[in-house]
Formats: structure tokens, sequence, C-alpha cells
């Protein structure tokens, strides 16, 4: 009845991920940017279509993301 994705990255981590969770922030420079690269609503739009969603990060070691899907079975017979 449940979807429940762990996303673990052993990679630079993120410094702010309060910061990382605003709509349309990216560490893409502004060239990539302008060329409609970078990640800048990746995060928030996870959020927004998740039941549950959490984001724990260390700086130099990992981020990682705990994203949920709950199923509804309304409906379903």
């Amino acid at each position: 009845e449940q979807i429940r994705l762990i996303i673990l990255d052993r990679g630079p981590g993120i410094e702010d991920t309060e910061l990382a969770m605003k709509e349309g922030y990216s560490t893409a420079s502004k060239d990539v940017r302008e060329m409609g690269f970078g990640a800048g609503m990746g995060l928030p739009n996870m959020k927004r279509c998740a039941d549950e969603f959490t984001i724990e990060s260390e700086v130099g070691k990992y981020t990682k993301l705990v994203i949920v899907f709950d199923q509804s079975m309304e409906g379903m017979d």
C-alpha cells in the first residue's frame, strides 16, 4: 500500500538543504542554467508529489532522500 524510495548519494553533500529546497535554486553556473540545465526544481517538485519527503545531508559525505508515496485503495473494487 506504499512505495518508499530511499536514495543515498555518497558525494559532496548539500551545504544548505533549506536553500536547496527553494524553487529555482541551483548550484549550476549561469551559463549552464541558460542552456536549460541544472536541477533548480527537482527537490521541490519531488516533495510536492510525495506523501512524505525527508532530506538529510552531510557536506563531503552524503545526501539521503526518503520519499514515500501512499497508495489509496479507494475506488479500486
